[in-house]
């Protein structure tokens, strides 16, 4: 299991943690879930992950170079592959066998739709699946992108982007206008044990009782948000756009959210990436007004036990909540803790 960082993430789960562009044809050194990790490429572009400290004298990796498919420390040329395990000692001879104590960990690393996940944890089973993305997510959409950095606990900025309650405060000159303060349901669906969706209901106060979530019976309209654990959320707000988000623990105080404007309806080569870019201010601007608030919560991690006080809107937020506590308990059983 990753050592010494229990407490900040579930563990044994996938989780997105870089885009895909950001590792070229050098090592690439990030800090994730508190750990300082490298990032390369093989020859063939397979991506690969490692604790960024080498096993001889403690150095950065990432600060080395890839010979032959290979990372390569800039110290004293230790090379290791893929596993972790070192390949050459350039001191001892090339043709010298590599004593099995030199080995760094490495992590499973998967790579599609544009993310690179690592599976964050205890060993993988042996029938370790791929990541889940969002299935409605098809080839013909293009994205925008942008990266933020947050001083907030990953789960508090996932728990911002479940609140439907804060819309027409935070949001009021954006996409919150029309003062639709009163909020029926929201509507929880649960898709699988890992992923579910959100509907909105809020509308103008003129006096009414908000309705609970049972009273609102399908069909449910098009627009809705969807979660996928551990840290992946999509807003689908129509059939041909959608902003996803990846929610990526940088350490216990910081997270990186990565940003990603979907269409399909502009397909014109050359426009097509423009409205991409032009899209991403605006969307960078909503994300902002989030930030200015979540940044002050307090305390930094969220709890499915606290002293605040939920109303009938935080429902959503209390889904993710009793899920997020279940993996936890799951993980303390197997002889893991995470938050």
């Amino acid at each position: 299991r990753p050592a010494g960082r229990e407490g900040l993430v579930i563990p044994d789960q996938w989780y997105a943690v870089l885009d895909s562009k950001q590792v070229g044809r050098e090592p690439v050194g990030v800090t994730r879930m508190g750990e300082k990790l490298v990032f390369w490429r093989d020859n063939a572009g397979k991506v690969s992950c490692l604790r960024d400290l080498c096993a001889h004298r403690g150095v950065a990796l990432s600060k080395g170079k890839v010979i032959e498919g290979a990372l390569q420390c800039p110290f004293h040329g230790f090379a290791y592959d893929a596993s972790g395990a070192a390949v050459v000692i350039p001191a001892n001879g090339g043709q010298t066998p590599v004593p099995s104590r030199f080995k760094v960990h490495a992590y499973p690393t998967y790579e599609a739709h544009g993310f690179i996940w690592i599976w964050w944890g205890a060993e993988p089973p042996a029938d370790l699946q791929p990541p889940s993305f969002f299935d409605d997510i098809t080839p013909d959409f293009s994205y925008g992108s942008a990266h933020d950095l947050w001083k907030a606990h990953y789960s508090r900025v996932i728990e911002n982007q479940l609140d439907v309650v804060h819309l027409p405060f935070v949001h009021y000159n954006t996409i919150g206008r029309g003062n639709r303060t009163l909020v029926n349901g929201p509507v929880v669906e649960w898709l699988d044990k890992n992923r579910f969706r959100v509907y909105v209901f809020n509308e103008v106060d003129h006096g009414q009782t908000p309705r609970k979530a049972e009273e609102i019976t399908p069909p449910y309209p098009p627009f809705h948000l969807e979660f996928l654990f551990p840290n992946l959320w999509q807003n689908h707000i129509n059939a041909d756009v959608r902003v996803v988000a990846a929610f990526v623990p940088v350490d216990n105080e910081h997270t990186l959210l990565y940003l990603r404007f979907y269409q399909r309806f502009m397909r014109i080569p050359g426009l097509r990436e423009l409205v991409n870019v032009l899209a991403m201010p605006f969307n960078v601007l909503v994300a902002h007004q989030d930030r200015r608030v979540v940044i002050t919560q307090r305390p930094k991690p969220s709890a499915l036990r606290s002293e605040e006080n939920l109303i009938q809107g935080d429902r959503p937020i209390v889904e993710y909540r009793r899920r997020r506590e279940a993996l936890r308990q799951a993980a303390a059983a197997s002889g893991l803790s995470g938050a």
